[in-house]
């Protein structure tokens, strides 16, 4: 397997565009886009936990509950959520899409995202949906863009991989900045691959993989009412179907799983206001299930955030988090150490403080990718968790949202 450029037009058959329509008032920003498969697809999804979901999600689930797809339409500006005509708009979103496509509506995933509880007017995305169709290219960048809302860095993949001798393809384009919190669904992401799969194996592969990857994420506690992970198959790389668990099965679930860990790194170091990646390896639990629930109680931390903003070297607040995760966990056997592209330094062991050079510390916990290295002495499970700093511009970006 190797990483190449495309994003989500990486694979056989499928486009892309992104355009301003008129949702924002800003002309210089995309505010809609667009993937479209030259073929139906196999497709699956998984959706937040919120119980306030936006009307997208209701719609898109009940578009691919026969496990078909073809084209994903998505808008940037505006949530479409707690709206009373909200499902309205988004079936609209649909058919306007399926007319300009010459496909059936209900082969369309449509997702919104921005403000919440603001009416979303179809009259601009009627009106951009032709030149959205339009410019359909092999260019995956303006459709990283059009679903782009505080995120700074566009963020797209894409890998190549072998399955029963076949080259198959898999990209993904993500969008996610702020109210990203596990569990699923943590921001938008759109992921496409020629493979040959089953929609039922599709779901399969793809609901294990949030397991150990967008449900590890922590930009700020706050689990957003639009998240959704999406991924059309076309089957245009002619490999023999992937229809049941086996080694082409692996390694399709291999080739996801680089593009997921890969956009779940991008949107933690692109969190709101944020200055560092957080990455925080759990080693020696006494299960997997206790290891997630390490990583990410120290990933979630506000103040052990705070403090990898300052770059101060406090690991008591690793300890704490360790401490109140509700993980079965031996607090005497615990060793803390971190690391970056300037060294790794140990900061803790058995569950005390051992003698380290704060100067040193200092100058690992001042780079942009800080990894947390977590022993616990207690079995073989193991997890790792994505999140950033906690500064002051996230407190700006959010007071001022609307606005």
């Amino acid at each position: 397997m190797q990483q190449i450029s495309g994003g989500v037009c990486a694979a056989k058959g499928f486009t892309a565009n992104g355009v301003h329509c008129g949702i924002r008032k800003n002309r210089t920003k995309k505010d809609i886009s667009l993937i479209y498969s030259e073929v139906p697809a196999s497709a699956a999804a998984v959706y937040t936990t919120n119980l306030v979901k936006g009307a997208p999600l209701t719609v898109t689930k009940e578009n691919i509950s026969d496990g078909v797809a073809q084209a994903m339409i998505c808008n940037s500006g505006n949530a479409n959520t707690c709206n009373a005509n909200g499902i309205e708009i988004a079936k609209k979103m649909c058919a306007l899409l399926g007319k300009e496509l010459n496909i059936p509506a209900n082969n369309v995933i449509v997702a919104s995202t921005g403000v919440i509880g603001q009416p979303l007017n179809i009259e601009p995305i009627a009106m951009g949906i032709p030149q959205l169709v339009s410019g359909l290219s092999k260019n995956s960048e303006a459709a990283a863009e059009g679903i782009m809302t505080t995120d700074v860095k566009k963020k797209e993949i894409a890998f190549e991989f072998e399955v029963g001798g076949k080259t198959c393809h898999i990209g993904g384009i993500a969008k996610g900045s702020g109210m990203i919190h596990p569990n699923m669904a943590t921001m938008l992401v759109f992921v496409t691959t020629d493979c040959a799969i089953s929609a039922e194996m599709l779901s399969k592969a793809l609901s294990e993989d949030v397991k150990t990857s967008f449900n590890m994420i922590s930009i700020d506690g706050d689990t957003s009412t639009n998240d959704m992970v999406s991924i059309m198959a076309n089957g245009l790389a002619e490999n023999k179907l992937i229809d049941s668990e086996g080694a082409d099965f692996d390694a399709f679930c291999g080739a996801l799983h680089s593009v997921t860990a890969y956009l779940c790194r991008m949107i933690a170091a692109d969190g709101e206001g944020a200055t560092k990646l957080l990455e925080c390896v759990v080693n020696g639990a006494r299960d997997e299930e206790n290891a997630k629930i390490v990583a990410k109680s120290i990933i979630c931390s506000s103040l052990f955030k705070a403090a990898m903003f300052g770059a101060d070297a406090n690991w008591g607040r690793v300890l704490c988090a360790i401490g109140y995760s509700g993980a079965d966990v031996d607090v005497n056997k615990v060793d803390v150490s971190f690391e970056s592209e300037k060294g790794t330094i140990a900061v803790c062991h058995n569950g005390a403080g051992v003698d380290f050079s704060e100067e040193k510390a200092k100058e690992i916990l001042l780079c942009n990718e800080i990894r947390i290295l977590i022993g616990l002495g207690d079995g073989n499970g193991n997890a790792t968790a994505w999140g950033c700093d906690l500064t002051y511009d996230y407190v700006k970006i959010n007071g001022d949202y609307r606005t």
